[in-house]
């Protein structure tokens, strides 16, 4: 078992992760941080590119998430994951068969978030989990 925090170092991620840490706390679970670092586009040099500086800009961000979370003595595991992030959060939620998935939340009005389709919209429509969306601070 496991609570899941797609991390990304935006305002309501930052929210998110200390809502995830007092979560996994009280749980006595382990954080698992996900990056969801899908590429736009598709094979070729330039998507190389685009996929690397991705995954470079996850792993600094989940390096401060877990620098927190350590802080707060909440075990963690990281993954970076090539795909797009809702994707990436519901897979690892399976394969660390989580109780919770936390993500943040923007401030998006819910008709901004269905068509441009924001991954904790997505989450809340495909998830078989409980969602937690942390709206960023004010």
């Amino acid at each position: 078992m496991s609570i899941i925090l797609g991390y990304d170092e935006s305002p309501g991620a930052v929210r998110a992760l200390h809502v995830a840490i007092e979560v996994a706390s009280a749980f006595g679970q382990p954080l698992v941080l996900v990056y969801g670092a899908a590429a736009p586009g598709s094979m070729g040099e330039e998507y190389q590119a685009h996929a690397e500086v991705l995954r470079e800009i996850g792993r600094a961000a989940l390096a401060n998430a877990v620098e927190a979370a350590d802080d707060a003595g909440v075990p963690t595991a990281v993954e970076i994951i090539d795909e797009k992030p809702a994707q990436a959060l519901l897979n690892a939620a399976v394969r660390h068969e989580a109780q919770v998935i936390v993500v943040g939340s923007y401030g998006e009005s819910p008709m901004r978030g269905a068509l441009l389709g924001s991954t904790p919209h997505k989450l809340l429509h495909l998830s078989k989990i409980p969602v937690l969306c942390v709206p960023a601070a004010d």
